[in-house]
């Protein structure tokens, strides 16, 4: 077989001559002008996002994301441990809450049992360090909902209670029902003052003018309005809900008809003279779940502390 030869003219010799090196050139300029290739090859297929598919950047590439991931996950896990912490300061103050509205605290045990559960980790097929991380955000992400639930739970009951609240405040005897004078020391066993006789006296009287205004102390019901045979001649029972009553006595003028709703400061009456009585004036009483109770412990608007210190110490 004949072998392929380059000749050239030799301006020196005059002659032709064999080019013995054109081969290794050839060979050397081929080498280098593939590499050229490859390299450009390579570069464009870089800046067009590995279009051939080669995969030769896919490892650092991964590596990158592995430790930006890495780094958004541990952020991400601080906020959370923030928030948490967040949580416990809500939980104080919402246990502040529940005793503004009577309700008792979500103590440490309840608050656990609440926002407890299985510390169960999972694999989630990457590195170890990821899965870790991961776990950790799960179980904080999975706590932190339990204690949200809680939270909304116990402000939930806040507010129901609050509500009732606001109803049983309107509602309670907490008024002074007419202006004039009473004794703080009404209420109790003392001298009947027409039959001298120790008895106990179930309500206090207030003494005023005939005819002045008597007012309801709660909102409320007309339990009973009428001349009544128990002495107290022309009377007035409001019941108040919540196992509250208060008695009105010796009117002069009844102003509300039974089975009618009356608020705190309606006139429902007059003072008078009605009944057993030496003289114009209210009795008034306030019972509880049917027990009777000293109604100048509801007078908070009348209440004047330092005379009733400065009597208790002459009794004293």
């Amino acid at each position: 077989m004949a072998k392929f030869k380059l000749y050239y003219f030799s301006p020196t010799s005059l002659s032709f001559a064999e080019a013995r090196w054109f081969k290794t050139k050839f060979a050397s300029l081929a080498i280098v002008l593939g590499m050229v290739i490859v390299v450009l090859v390579l570069e464009l297929n870089r800046l067009h996002d590995d279009a051939l598919g080669l995969g030769l950047q896919r490892g650092s590439v991964l590596a990158a994301e592995n430790v930006i991931l890495k780094d958004q996950l541990r952020l991400i896990g601080n906020r959370l441990d923030a928030l948490q912490k967040r949580l416990l300061v809500l939980n104080d103050q919402g246990n502040e809450l529940r005793l503004l509205v009577d309700l008792p605290k979500i103590d440490d045990d309840t608050r656990e049992a609440g926002i407890g559960g299985t510390d169960q980790r999972i694999d989630f097929g990457v590195p170890t360090g990821v899965n870790q991380l991961l776990n950790r955000l799960r179980t904080t992400v999975e706590k932190a909902e339990r204690e949200l639930q809680l939270q909304q739970t116990s402000y939930s009951e806040a507010v129901r209670a609050y509500e009732v609240n606001r109803e049983k405040y309107a509602r309670l005897p907490a008024i002074k029902p007419m202006e004039g004078f009473y004794s703080i020391h009404g209420y109790g066993v003392r001298l009947h003052p027409i039959f001298r006789v120790r008895k106990f006296h179930e309500g206090i009287d207030i003494s005023n003018d005939r005819g002045t205004p008597v007012y309801a102390t709660g909102n409320g019901i007309v339990e009973s309005a009428g001349r009544m045979s128990a002495g107290y001649g022309n009377m007035i029972v409001v019941d108040h809900g919540f196992g509250y009553t208060s008695l009105y006595g010796h009117l002069e003028k009844i102003l509300v008809a039974e089975g009618r709703s009356v608020k705190r400061g309606d006139m429902i009456g007059r003072c008078g003279n009605t009944g057993i009585s030496t003289n114009p004036h209210l009795h008034y009483e306030v019972r509880k779940d049917g027990v009777l109770q000293n109604p100048v412990d509801f007078f908070f608007d009348d209440v004047d502390y330092q005379k009733i210190r400065s009597e208790l110490a002459m009794y004293n």
